[in-house]
This record gives C-alpha cells, structure tokens and sequence, in this order.
C-alpha cells in the first residue's frame, strides 16, 4: 500500500464539555480524492482547522509526509504544502485575478511586507501565478476585478492561489456550495483532473457530487468517524444510512 502523504493519528479536540474531534484517524493517499461526509455539527470544520494548523488538538498528531506537523501553525504548513479553499471565499474581491495569484505567491515566498505595486512587477512571481491560472483555465480572466467572476470562476481562483504553494496537498471546504447544476458538473471535472496535481480531501454535502469523485468516503458523526470505505460500501452501510445518508442518499 501507498504511503499516505497526510494523516491524522488520535485527533481529539473538545471545547468545555463538548467533544468535537474524538479519536480521528484517517489518512490520504497519492492520486486520490477522500471525502469527508456528515451533518451540520458532526465536526467537519474543526477536523480541517486542525489539519490546516489554525487550531491545535488537545491529542493525537497531525503527518505530513510521515513528519510530525502537529506543532506548527498555519503559515508553516501552508509552506510545507497543505493548500487549503475555504467554504466562504478569503479572495480580495476590488483585485484582479492576477493580483490575488501573485498575493498567493508572495506569501509562499514569505515576502509579505513589500508594497503591492512593486510586487506587481516582479517578474519571477508574476510567472509563478500565471502558470497557475493556466493549470485552472482563468488564463483569460488575469484582468478581470475578481468580484466580476462568477462563483464557479472563484473557486478556480483559490485553487490557483493555493497552487502557489506548491501543494502536497489539497484542503477543500464545500467547493460545490452555490454553484448550480452547469456549475457543479464543471467542478467535478476539474477536480477530478487536479487529484494528479494532488491528493484532496475533500467536505461536501452534494452526494452526486462526492460519490462521482471520491476513491474513498470517510463518515463524521458527532465528532466520530464511524465508517470509511468506497462509495459502494459507503451506500450499502446500514449505520452510515441512519445516521447520515437517510433511504434517499443509499437508493
């Protein structure tokens, strides 16, 4: 078997008397796209907050590939190759494509202080975001006010400041969520091409969407992993359909 390139060992994190992670062990694997599934509540969120470094466990470990990163914050991961998208988009709606990118860039290079419009000149970072808008197809777009994208459009944008990173892997919160139908449709292609780039784990209530894409499906529930598997034995399980899927997500 593969060795994975991320891993949560024991992750358990509570909050007073409320346990939010409770003993989580999951892993993933090159190539692939894991999906992590769940109600509102079961602890989706505060599982990728501590992989991504922005809250730190009260046990258990976060591997890198294989390295111990538990103690490291945020910025520090990020360097190491955690890219992370975010279910509310953190993008700077008044910049251009472009400007978001090179931004991205600037942060991987730990260059954050230098005034903007001397950044906009360096040719080095400029040529890091453009590859990066061309890997997501916004190659067209580097001049357009990022507010002017559609929502679709701004999800891509992430992807491609997060591929600044040089990405080991990929952390990705409900990238379906507001898109219709056209858009969700093109969300999943894109996805499925960029698990060559990286692996990605992936939180999404759109179960079309999740059981199109996911080599494996891992199920939170209150706090709890209680199933993981293919999509196949993901439907088929008895627990995960009362818990979670109901009669509808298993026809």
């Amino acid at each position: 078997m593969t060795d994975p390139i991320l891993a949560t060992d024991g992750i358990t994190r509570s909050f007073g008397a409320l346990v939010a992670s409770k003993d989580i062990t999951l892993d993933l694997r090159p190539g692939e796209i894991h999906a992590l599934i769940g109600p509102n509540g079961a602890g989706k969120s505060t599982l990728i907050q501590q992989i991504a470094g922005g809250l730190r466990p009260d046990s258990g470990r976060v591997l890198l590939g294989g390295a111990d990163v538990t103690h490291l914050g945020t910025a520090a991961r990020a360097r190491m190759g955690i890219g992370r998208t975010f279910q509310i988009s953190s993008l700077a709606m008044d910049h251009t494509v472009l400007q978001n990118v090179v931004l991205g860039a600037l942060g991987h290079r730990g260059d954050v202080f230098r005034f903007f419009t001397r950044v906009m000149k360096d040719a080095e970072l400029i040529d890091v975001a453009e590859r990066a808008l061309a890997q997501v197809g916004l190659s067209d777009a580097r001049n357009m006010r990022t507010a002017e994208l559609s929502h679709g459009q701004r999800r891509q944008l992430e992807v491609a400041v997060a591929l600044t990173l040089n990405p080991r892997v990929f952390l990705m919160d409900e990238p379906m969520a507001g898109l219709g139908t056209e858009g969700t449709a093109q969300m999943v292609g894109f996805l499925d091409g960029l698990r060559a780039q990286a692996p990605i784990l992936l939180i999404e209530h759109d179960m079309d969407a999740v059981f199109a894409l996911a080599d494996r499906i891992s199920v939170l529930v209150y706090g709890r992993i209680i199933a993981t598997g293919t999509a196949d034995q993901i439907r088929a399980n008895p627990q995960v359909r009362e818990a979670y899927l109901g009669e509808e997500g298993a026809a």
